[in-house]
């Protein structure tokens, strides 16, 4: 069975309703980014940072997954299939596919602010106060501007082993994920799904780009 390599990013979920911060000013959700996204804002102002999450959380309650996400779940019918995502939603479990890499954390989940080995499963919302069983503040576990991205050498490894590799809704800018593409032999093809025309796009001969949502995108791949 060959094995495809899926790497998502914010355009998969934006058709379900979520909404990204790179195509506005570097504000998510009228918040500045680093003031919710980054250790500094996290010693600067917990409360607001736990209140922006739960808020997300919540929000991530009323979406579902769109046709794109359930389009991945299909290919596992054929092939196997690996998810590396940059969402810290869970709309690609939610839809079925049972093998998803989250490089950027789960809004679902939360964990100690002094040990990332201590993670919890959680729908509800975090407090001030809320402990770990090291004593410690819970937090979001969400990997932050500035923090190491734990996930990022199992993805290496599966992007290693693939026989081909499917990009869809991200600008290939966000690093270390963007570099992932470069882990896959220049022989093995790898499809991109983005509609926007000003993503710098590296010039490869195994790359095929596909200028369409991730739901109009996926209709014209042939696997």
């Amino acid at each position: 069975m060959k094995k495809i390599v899926v790497l998502s990013g914010a355009g998969m979920s934006a058709e379900s309703g979520i909404s990204t911060f790179r195509d506005s000013n570097g504000l998510w959700e009228n918040h500045n980014v680093m003031d919710v996204a980054s250790p500094e804002g996290w010693q600067r102002d917990p409360n607001l940072v736990l209140n922006f999450y739960n808020q997300r959380r919540q929000q991530l309650k009323e979406v579902e997954p769109n046709a794109a996400h359930f389009y991945l779940k299909e290919l596992e019918k054929k092939y196997e299939v690996v998810i590396i995502t940059q969402n810290v939603d869970d709309l690609h479990e939610r839809a079925g596919s049972s093998n998803v890499i989250h490089l950027h954390g789960e809004l679902v989940k939360m964990r100690s602010e002094n040990d990332e080995e201590f993670i919890y499963d959680y729908e509800k919302d975090i407090l001030l106060g809320d402990k770990a069983e090291d004593g410690h503040q819970l937090r979001p576990h969400i990997v932050w501007f500035g923090e190491m991205v734990p996930m990022m050498q199992r993805a290496v490894e599966e992007v290693h082993t693939a026989d081909f590799m499917l990009v869809i809704g991200t600008s290939l800018a966000v690093y270390p994920a963007a570099s992932l593409i470069d882990y896959l032999p220049n022989t093995h093809p790898i499809y991109l799904i983005d509609p926007d025309q000003s993503i710098r796009v590296p010039k490869l001969p195994n790359l095929t780009i596909i200028r369409k949502t991730a739901t109009e995108g996926v209709k014209d791949l042939d696997f």
